[in-house]
């Protein structure tokens, strides 16, 4: 029934691990779901009621498919090269497409082919019991065609699902309707569209290419014209001429080359011939006869000249009569000496022969040279006007190149433009459809059971998150395990709501001074531990009155004072219960109403007492005399009345004659309860240290604030240190057991009847 601590006076100063394994969580999400039950439970219908009502009222629709491919075999009608070169298709390329599925080109053309303006699904109201409502309280004025476009193309746009499968480059087109056979439709006229749309872009790419080149081709014409045209006038500004596909000077340049080689070898020979000429006709005439048996090479061609030959010949024969003469008839015979005078005769005229012929070999040599000097100047004059040529043949080389270049990129334009006119008389696309949407059978949305199960799931998420704020808004301590964790105190007991109308109280017989006129009230909360002792209510403060005595083994307990944070949190009940459970045990007790400027016990236990403590303090009355008693119980009560209104309450408290006071309670009783007014509004407490041997701290289940808490026994360090524990008051035990941790509170009703608890 009741969570202790297994160690009821020990401090606990460290704070448990946050660390949650999954068993914890789950085990805390049990106990929420328990204590939460009632909220958890509405939130999650209301959501499964929601989406039930969505289910009904939502118009089906039907989700048809077609596939169309991206071929990347880019089948070709022509071999020649494209005038628009082609991407290659990747997966960007893929993705393009597909937004370009979703392009406005596309949803006008199909709502223009399938006329979706006269369509009610297109161009109507929004279908369901929303639309209707929507459209009844808030009529639209007729809508002109563009609008109707406008709004068939948006229509168009959230029933169009276009994806590609996989990796692949197939693209699967999906549209959504509320007719089977329009989603079939639409898709398919989405198919056809885009197709449509690429071999017309294709189209429209190639015609403006065409355009372009067709003026780029004039425009090349004539720069090719103009290059050429320049080419012309530099060759005839500069005298250029070629023939055969050579400039006339560097062929006259070959030429003269060639002369001055051929001149200056005749120049080389005819002065050889002169110089063996003239070498032979500066020596004497005797000396023609060795030239004239055995003529030199060199002068051969002289000596083949017919007077030569025909005086060689006669003087060959000449000689050989004189040899032959002189054998027969002497060096001295006439016939002899007139043919060695006829071969001196023949001799001379030789020489002149030759000398004649020196004079014509000088004259062949000096016009030898005179042509090989000429030669030579012209090939002089030929190289200064060749250097000038190549000069200009520099310019003209580059107008030559230029006026080429000119006209390739014409050429290269035009077969171009050729190519370019055929694709656009033959477009392709790269797209294909390859499977047509048919009539969907069955409703694509909304799925029945992804809706039931997202609202099953919302509503659990939702439920436990408004359950967990729930938990958090609350913020006061709810466990025995929570209040030692944070306060690093032990919770004696946890004290649970009285329940006054459960039953009425037990008679109980007065004891043998029930004629004492001083006799303390016996109904209400107060009396709640005698009036029904088989009560859990009284079993928490047997727990608390276990714990004062086993503290009181080891260290001096006698004056017991009950506080708490704030005012209303029970402390001045608990201190009544303890006290006249301790009295009806058989306890010698004593209960002392120390909260002066609020005195609410004595208001309820004896509300007609005219003496009290301050009387006794003060000395105007003995002790006796402002005791009230329980005849129930025997318990002692000493009340406080004050006439006025209290100011320096803690001096008090505080003073020799309350120390007094409590030393002689000391003596008399076994135990002295004092109940002291709360922590956080008033200083009183802290100056009760010097009579209060422990305190009782008492926290309002689930109300306290844990920060108040802490802050209010960190300000009283006095307090905290002679804190003899915690009083979780008024809780509510159905559902603590759904906020602790461990199994203390995991028992039955029945379980309770078998110990004797009544409620």
């Amino acid at each position: 029934m009741l969570q202790r601590n297994p160690e009821p006076f020990a401090r606990t100063d460290v704070a448990p691990s946050t660390a949650m394994s999954p068993a914890d969580v789950i085990a805390s999400f049990a106990r929420l779901s328990r204590r939460r039950a009632g909220i958890i439970v509405l939130i999650f219908a209301c959501c499964v009621v929601c989406g039930a009502v969505y289910l009904y009222v939502a118009p089906p629709k039907y989700l048809a498919h077609a596939s169309l491919i991206i071929d990347t075999r880019k089948t070709q009608l022509f071999q020649q090269q494209q005038v628009l070169a082609d991407t290659p298709v990747d997966s960007a390329t893929v993705d393009s497409q597909i937004e370009v599925l979703k392009s406005e080109t596309i949803a006008a053309a199909v709502v223009k082919e399938l006329h979706l303006t006269t369509d009610p699904e297109f161009v109507g109201s929004k279908p369901g019991l929303f639309g209707t409502i929507i459209s009844f309280l808030f009529p639209s004025a007729p809508a002109s065609e563009t609008d109707l476009e406008q709004r068939a193309q948006e229509t168009f746009h959230a029933g169009l699902f276009p994806r590609r499968v996989g990796t692949t480059y197939v693209i699967e087109i999906g549209f959504l309707s509320r007719s089977p056979e329009r989603a079939a439709v639409v898709a398919n006229a989405t198919a056809e569209a885009y197709i449509l749309d690429q071999l017309e872009a294709k189209y429209e790419a190639t015609r403006r290419a065409g355009i372009w080149l067709q003026e780029r081709i004039h425009e090349l014409q004539q720069q090719a014209a103009t290059a050429e045209r320049a080419v012309l006038d530099f060759k005839k500004a500069n005298n250029i001429v070629d023939t055969g596909g050579r400039l006339i000077n560097e062929q006259q340049l070959a030429e003269l080359n060639s002369q001055i080689v051929l001149a200056r070898a005749a120049t080389a020979e005819a002065r050889a011939r002169l110089n063996r000429i003239s070498e032979i006709t500066r020596n004497d005439i005797a000396e023609l006869d060795s030239v004239i048996k055995a003529p030199d090479p060199a002068v051969a061609d002289a000596l083949r000249s017919d007077v030569i030959n025909k005086l060689r010949s006669e003087y060959l024969e000449a000689a050989n009569k004189e040899a032959v003469y002189s054998a027969r008839l002497g060096k001295d015979h006439l016939v002899v000496i007139n043919l060695r005078n006829q071969m001196f005769e023949i001799r001379k005229s030789i020489f002149d022969e030759l000398k004649r012929i020196e004079e014509t070999f000088k004259s062949d040599y000096q016009i030898a040279i005179a042509r090989e000097q000429s030669i030579q100047q012209s090939l002089a004059e030929a190289v200064a006007q060749n250097q000038v040529a190549n000069q200009a043949q520099i310019a003209l080389k580059d107008l030559d190149s230029k006026a080429q270049t000119f006209r390739a990129i014409h050429d290269n334009f035009v077969q171009r433009y050729m190519e370019a006119i055929q694709q656009q008389s033959f477009p392709y696309t790269e797209a294909r459809v390859i499977s047509s949407a048919v009539r969907p059978t069955k409703k694509s949305l909304p799925n029945s059971v992804l809706v039931m199960t997202l609202a099953a799931a919302s509503g659990l998420l939702l439920a436990f998150g408004v359950a967990i704020l729930i938990d958090l808004s609350e913020g006061g301590f709810r466990t025995s395990e929570q209040v030692e964790g944070e306060l690093g105190t032990t919770c004696l007991a946890i004290v649970p709501v009285f329940k006054a109308d459960a039953r009425p109280f037990r008679a109980i017989e007065a004891r043998p001074d029930a004629a004492n006129l001083r006799q303390l009230e016996r109904t209400g909360v107060l009396f709640g531990v005698v009036g029904t002792p088989f009560s859990r209510f009284a079993e928490a403060f047997r727990t608390i009155k276990v714990s004062i005595d086993l503290i009181a083994l080891a260290k001096p307990s006698k004056v017991i004072g009950i506080t708490s944070t704030n005012p209303g949190e029970g402390k001045s009940t608990v201190a009544a219960n303890l006290a006249r459970l301790i009295a009806h045990a058989g306890g010698s007790a004593i209960l002392l109403d120390c909260d002066l400027r609020n005195p609410s016990l004595t208001r309820s236990l004896a509300p007609h007492a005219e003496w009290g403590l301050l009387d006794v303090i003060s000395g105007k009355r003995q002790l006796a005399d402002v005791i009230w008693s329980d005849p129930a119980t025997s318990l002692s009560f000493v009340p406080m009345v004050a006439k006025m209104r209290l100011s320096h309450t803690n001096e008090i408290l505080a003073s020799a004659a309350m120390r007094k006071l409590i030393e002689e309670l000391r003596k008399t009783y076994q135990y002295v309860l004092v109940d002291l007014p709360p922590l956080t509004p008033v200083v009183d407490v802290r100056s009760t240290s010097q009579i209060v041997d422990t305190y009782l701290f008492v926290i309002e289940w689930g109300r306290t604030a844990i920060d108040a808490a802490k802050r209010a026994l960190s300000s009283a360090p006095l307090v905290s240190d002679s804190l003899l524990g915690i009083v979780l008051n008024k809780a509510n035990l159905d559902l603590v057991r759904n906020y602790s941790y461990s199994g203390g509170y995991r028992y039955s009703d029945r379980d309770l009847k078998n110990y004797g608890f009544e409620d």
